[in-house]
């Protein structure tokens, strides 16, 4: 609340201005980021609050807004109702996730010709609070799905530049790391390396829940089978059991099997699987038959988008 104080100018009338809005949070998609990492060391972001109005009819100044950036293929819950309330699937994509309150309207907002020095003035609203859930679920045309060790990782080193870690032991590779191959004639797609799965995963065992959640959002998927361990059709079989024990629509998604590591088994071994199931050996060490498999690989996102395309 303020009036106007003028020489010579006698009841000058209200002159409070209001107050500025606060700032908002909004979260952005950036496909450069492949993590939530860093939501893990702070929890809590507040936007500035508006500034109070002044008299001489000056306003306050807005609130300085937050954007956060996440990963494409985050999902956003409230976590009060476990609503969605936001799903990143494209670059740059934004939601404003709290909105910062309005200004409070100054005493000059409630003048009028009858009622020309108003004391009355308006508080300004609270801003949104909100505790929300982010979850992370990778995009990506192909998803190579198997136990750990099968060479998913050396795979992706292979044939894009990704540089995920690569050890001689179980579980290297705790969360999806995804690689852009280049094709032919400009062309490139998205291979995700998703964690290797044990059997168990659906219930919990080895990170199972963490690790399923992100084939959800492959288009299609790889079977990376060891050959130089025994039994790959067992292998295969506990994959699908896997995978349809957590979700059956995983299981419909289209499919090849690669058979890796014949530099260590040889390319002797045969599958049994239905027919018309495409089946590749290769070596993901050597680089045997990697350009076929990018082959495969092109083919089998060209039937997806057929197929998406029949679907709308």
């Amino acid at each position: 609340m303020a009036f106007r104080r003028e020489k010579y100018v006698d009841k000058g009338g209200p002159s409070g201005g209001d107050g500025g809005r606060g700032g908002s949070i909004t979260l952005v998609a950036n496909k450069n980021l492949h993590t939530l990492r860093d939501f893990t060391y702070r929890r809590e972001y507040k936007a500035k609050r508006g500034q109070h109005g002044m008299g001489s009819d000056m306003h306050g100044k807005q609130g300085e807004s937050i954007t956060l950036e996440v990963p494409v293929g985050t999902i956003v819950r409230d976590k009060e109702t476990d609503q969605i309330i936001a799903d990143f699937t494209e670059d740059k994509q934004s939601f404003v996730v709290a909105k910062g309150g309005r200004g409070g309207r100054g005493n000059a907002r409630f003048a009028t010709p009858t009622h020309r020095s108003p004391r009355e003035w308006e508080v300004g609203g609270q801003g949104e609070t909100r505790d929300l859930e982010l979850e992370l679920k990778s995009i990506a045309d192909i998803g190579l799905v198997g136990f750990p060790n099968a060479g998913k990782s050396t795979l992706l080193s292979r044939i894009s530049k990704a540089r995920p870690k690569i050890a001689n032991y179980p579980f290297t590779t705790l969360e999806p790391n995804l690689g852009i191959v280049p094709y032919k004639d400009f062309y490139s797609f998205v291979v995700a390396d998703i964690p290797g799965l044990i059997e168990g995963a659906h219930e919990g065992k080895g990170l199972g829940y963490q690790f399923l959640r992100h084939i959800e959002r492959t288009r299609a998927l790889a079977f990376i089978l060891d050959i130089a361990e025994k039994n790959p059709e067992g292998q295969f079989k506990i994959l699908q059991s896997e995978l349809k024990n957590h979700s059956e629509l995983l299981t419909k998604k289209p499919f090849i099997i690669v058979l890796n590591k014949t530099d260590v088994a040889g390319d002797e071994i045969k599958l049994n699987v239905d027919k018309g199931i495409t089946v590749l050996k290769i070596s993901a060490v050597t680089g045997e038959n990697i350009e076929l498999l990018k082959d495969t690989f092109y083919k089998l996102i060209k039937e997806v988008e057929e197929l998406e395309e029949n679907f709308e």
